[in-house]
């Protein structure tokens, strides 16, 4: 990725025959969900990505310059649509992120990893890109894991959506009290994921923008049984 230090690689065992590409948030960087691979009890040995998001000037915060999948013009909207959704949007920034994770998508399977062995996963931004990225694939990956966010430029989602990626199964999780993005807006996405005929299992917590132990164990059972399947 431009400007940005190679990902940080890790493994929970030997000769692991799955990965997780894990995308942090606006501001954040790769060490920011390293913690997780300790977190997580999963049945089989994993290899875990974590790469940094390039370093941008972010619009909505004054153009400050700092790790960000896009750039962001305006909050989030409260509410969802798909028509006209895009206007505001960095389409540029998101189909770039999304390139830049298809190029570690491929490198995994240069690596030996099956693509129905690939998880993606992210929190906010991350999570933006990852359901992104994942409804553009010509085969289904492991699974999604999209915390705390949205769906993004859901317009052109109905036309670009390719059905080869339509068995990949999302796990989504939205604090009620998120004051970043709207809880309506998560589950607002939830509900177009499942009109365009994916498979969406829908966590909701007692939190605001974060991640609460509850979720971790969430994660973690739906990740040891989606392991096991793609065994």
């Amino acid at each position: 990725m431009a400007n940005s230090p190679p990902p940080i690689i890790l493994q929970s065992g030997n000769q692991p025959r799955h990965s997780i590409i894990w995308l942090h948030g606006l501001g954040a960087d790769g060490q920011d969900f390293v913690p997780i691979v300790g977190e997580l009890n999963l049945p089989v040995a994993v290899r875990y990505i974590f790469p940094h998001a390039p370093m941008r000037p972010v619009t909505i915060n004054g153009g400050f310059v700092m790790r960000a999948w896009y750039d962001i013009t305006q909050s989030p909207p409260s509410a969802f649509s798909k028509s006209g959704s895009d206007a505001h949007q960095d389409a540029a920034g998101i189909r770039a992120s999304q390139i830049a994770v298809e190029a570690l998508m491929a490198q995994e399977v240069a690596n030996g990893i099956a693509p129905g062995n690939i998880f993606l996963a992210g929190f906010s931004q991350g999570g933006a890109i990852v359901l992104h990225t994942a409804l553009r694939q010509t085969a289904p990956l492991g699974g999604v894991l999209a915390l705390s966010t949205y769906l993004p430029l859901a317009e052109s989602a109905p036309d670009e959506m390719l059905a080869g990626s339509q068995p990949t199964p999302i796990f989504m999780g939205h604090g009620r009290s998120d004051p970043v993005i709207p809880f309506t807006l998560g589950a607002a996405s939830r509900e177009a994921l499942l009109e365009f005929g994916y498979d969406v299992e829908w966590h909701e917590y007692a939190m605001q923008h974060s991640v609460c132990d509850k979720e971790l164990r969430d994660i973690e059972a739906w990740l040891a049984k989606r392991l096991a399947l793609s065994q």
